[in-house]
């Protein structure tokens, strides 16, 4: 049976939402959870009975969202390092932390260890797109500066877990650039469109707005212009839905509009929140690694575990060493 660690005290809200969504993960998938955190908070939110498919870890210590990733590798006894340790040691097979997104990257690379030829591992974000279907990008923070060839990999990463984890047959990838012609993008954009002509799925450069319509199913670009897209895009979305209920409040006839638009007003709230997605995995490293948002409710903390058991289920990690392999010969 697969076993997930989670990362008991990482969110902003303490344990709560962490044990609750993990209680309700189990009721609906078949998965032996490991807590790691303090074990008289986590025992307190237990129920009755939770033996058997529930065990716990203790730590005394939490890596605070103000303290440097770097700290994260002396403090053995943090949640975070022991959860990943178990990863490490072969007695979890992924683990899940809401927690400091910088510890658990650094401490995913350096103590998981890297896949076979990937130079960078890279942070995986899903954005909604008008078909329904989400897009691939990637990174979304984990790497500021990259290199061509990092670029390279990312795209080859991303094709494959786009086919793995999304089931999208033949995915299409894209390079984050200034415009769609060849010649478009800055000195490593071009390098990368060069290194990229002629790989699986590869369809040129696309601009921002193809990330949401559809016509492609992976985005490449470094961790900064990334993170400001996810950063960006989670602004807009925020800032639409406060519209919509300022212009709702304002008039009588939008109210009777709005009731009579539910369901509508609920598909919207379920397209953009990203408790769906549940967290974001790190790509490239043995093992696996979801990176969840600081204010998790219990819904993220379920659908973060849930696609920690799919990773491990595909055998995405296999698949990028072998497309990596074929590259290298």
């Amino acid at each position: 049976m697969i076993k997930i660690a989670i990362d008991a005290m990482g969110g902003d809200f303490g344990p709560e939402p962490i044990v609750k969504g993990t209680l309700e993960a189990l009721k609906a998938k078949e998965f032996e959870a490991i807590l790691v955190g303090k074990k008289d908070e986590i025992l307190a939110l237990l129920p009755k009975g939770y033996k058997g498919k529930i065990s716990i870890v203790d730590a005394d210590d939490v890596i605070d969202m103000g303290d440097a990733a770097t700290d994260a590798l002396k403090r053995k006894e943090s949640s975070i390092y022991k959860a990943m340790e178990l990863v490490r040691l072969g007695e979890a097979d992924g683990v899940v932390s809401a927690g400091h997104s910088g510890a658990t990257m650094s401490l995913a690379t350096l103590r998981l260890g890297r896949l076979k030829n990937v130079l960078r591992p890279a942070l995986v974000t899903l954005m909604p797109t008008k078909n329904g279907q989400r897009s691939v990008l990637l990174d979304a923070g984990a790497n500021v500066d990259c290199k061509p060839e990092h670029l390279l990999q990312f795209a080859i990463m991303g094709h494959c877990y786009a086919k793995d984890m999304l089931k999208i047959e033949h995915p299409r990838v894209g390079l984050l650039a200034n415009g769609e012609e060849d010649s478009k993008g800055n000195e490593v954009t071009k390098e990368t469109f060069a290194l990229l002509q002629g790989t699986e799925g590869f369809m040129g450069n696309v601009e921002g707005n193809n990330i949401f319509d559809s016509t492609c199913d992976v985005i490449v670009c470094d961790g900064f212009i990334g993170n400001l897209v996810l950063k960006a895009s989670e602004g807009v979305a925020t800032t639409i839905s406060y519209f919509i209920k300022q212009f709702i409040r304002k008039s009588p006839f939008a109210i009777t509009g709005a009731l009579l638009m539910r369901k509508v007003f609920a598909r919207l709230k379920k397209e953009i929140d990203y408790a769906e997605i549940g967290g974001a995995p790190l790509v490239g490293i043995k093992g696996c690694a979801i990176v969840g948002h600081g204010k998790s409710n219990p819904k993220a903390i379920k659908n973060a575990i849930f696609q920690a058991i799919r990773y491990v289920n595909t055998g995405v990690n296999e698949h990028i060493e072998q497309r990596l392999e074929e590259l290298n010969k």
